[in-house]
């Protein structure tokens, strides 16, 4: 399946969805976190940030399936905490992990990365929205 480097991609295990950018050069993923704290019994609570404006703000909870020393982008090296949950992208359902890690500074909420593309997903990076409309669709309420 063809994406373009941003897409809209489901999270439905957490309940919504969000605008991602698909980065080769990153192998893991990451997600944008307010606040993350660890639980007894490997698990962790973490507030997600949904627009930059920490307008959108949901909290959950997940298993930790890994803790790893990641490179950011600056180059510094940092411990993060990894947890899983099901990706939705044009069509493909899927498991991915991604760690979590303040993004704030970031344009876009969710990093999509080596690990979470492979085998479903070939990124065209001259094209933004291959699989998804650059605007999200608004579901209909019945009146």
């Amino acid at each position: 399946m063809t994406i373009g480097w941003r897409e809209w991609v489901e999270l439905p295990e957490w309940g919504f969805r969000l605008k991602a950018k698909a980065d080769t050069g990153a192998r893991s993923s990451a997600i944008d976190c307010a606040e993350i704290t660890e639980l007894p019994g490997d698990r962790v609570r973490f507030t997600v940030r949904l627009d930059r404006k920490d307008k959108k703000l949901i909290t959950l909870e997940a298993d930790i399936v890994a803790r790893k020393r990641v490179r950011s982008s600056t180059g510094l090296p940092t411990d993060r905490v990894f947890v899983g949950t099901k990706l939705r992208l044009a069509g493909v359902e899927k498991r991915i992990v991604v760690s979590l890690v303040s993004r704030k500074r970031m344009i876009h909420r969710l990093l999509l990365g080596r690990e979470a593309l492979s085998n479903d997903f070939i990124v065209d990076s001259s094209v933004d929205h291959w699989a998804t409309p650059k605007k999200p669709v608004r579901k209909s309420t019945p009146p």
